[in-house]
């Protein structure tokens, strides 16, 4: 603490927050303790984030693998707690890579067809749309956001049953013949659309479209209308622009909307359980297994397969530069 300072007409004054002065708050003394060091005061802003992160999500995906390296005795049903390989050996027969190999295939056609749906509405309204009418489309695309996923998902069941109304306006516009080859189709077909890969994959595009929008139209928003103007200046036609100036510029945007259809389809169970076969899909395996069936090394082991995937994918898509369109 200083000395008492001498005023100028000689009498002596004592600094603040001595005795003679205003004391000192609690609260002002700790904020300068922290202001002169702001490490300290950055940890301690990130720790209750850090520690959730840490023990919360990582911990419970350490957790998971770990289960995954356990087996189930054959003869009393119970959990092995003995570090083994049987239960990936067992993830990798040919009945549970079908699942896989099922799952990843309908997440990637949802993915790309999300993008061929996604990219004429996203051009539109970063590129023509006025703001008002910019104003509606984006309260189209989330308006169905702030429903009910299930009461989504039961509509879709309802509009594709054998019953429902597109059945009807096949039967009424003589297009049953068209409706009945394709349910005829092997594998993505079935008795009605409610049953059949070809119905899921409708309702996966409808639920994940929104995802894949928004991206695209923030990633075609960056593009300077000059760099389009300056390809026009320089001879190329429209469909030229697009595909060597718009397109390329606009990929990260596609490739991190895949990210969210991709990865949020790779581990959906509702959609498969409602509507389409009774083929499994990896979210199905994984509640199946954990909870009818008892096997929970298996069930993580199945957890860590979407995991593994989209790390690899988020690998790729960072490359691509789609982290810098979010």
């Amino acid at each position: 603490m200083t000395g008492p300072s001498i005023s100028p007409n000689g009498t002596s004054t004592a600094p603040s927050g001595d005795a003679g002065g205003p004391p000192v708050g609690i609260g002002r003394r700790v904020s300068r303790w922290f202001y002169g060091r702001p490490g300290i005061f950055l940890l301690l802003l990130l720790l209750p984030p850090l520690l959730w992160l840490g023990i919360v999500y990582v911990g419970s995906l350490f957790a998971l693998l770990l289960n995954s390296f356990f087996a189930i005795d054959p003869f009393t049903g119970m959990v092995k707690y003995e570090l083994t390989l049987a239960t990936w050996k067992q993830l990798f027969t040919l009945a549970n890579l079908d699942i896989i190999m099922r799952t990843v295939t309908m997440a990637a056609c949802v993915t790309v067809g999300a993008a061929i749906i996604g990219f004429p509405l996203a051009h539109y309204m970063a590129r023509y749309a006025g703001p008002r009418i910019k104003g509606l489309l984006y309260l189209a695309v989330m308006l169905p956001l702030w429903s009910s996923y299930l009461v989504r998902l039961y509509a879709w069941k309802l509009i594709l049953a054998k019953e429902g109304i597109i059945s009807w306006i096949a039967a009424h516009t003589g297009l049953s013949w068209l409706l009945d080859a394709l349910l005829a189709l092997p594998v993505i077909g079935g008795p009605s659309l409610s049953v059949s890969y070809i119905g899921m994959f409708l309702v996966f595009l409808y639920i994940r479209l929104p995802f894949m929008i928004l991206p695209i139209e923030a990633a075609l928003e960056r593009v300077p209308r000059t760099v389009t103007d300056a390809s026009a200046d320089l001879g190329a036609r429209p469909g030229t622009t697009f595909r060597k100036v718009i397109l390329p510029l606009a990929f990260p945007g596609v490739v991190a909307g895949s990210i969210f259809t991709f990865s949020l389809t790779l581990g959906d169970y509702i959609i498969p359980g409602v509507v389409g076969s009774s083929r499994l899909f990896i979210g199905q395996a994984v509640y199946l297994h954990q909870g009818t069936a008892g096997n929970l090394p298996l069930a993580a082991a199945f957890s860590t397969v979407p995991i593994v995937i989209m790390a690899a994918y988020l690998m790729v898509a960072k490359r691509l530069g789609a982290f810098n369109a979010l």
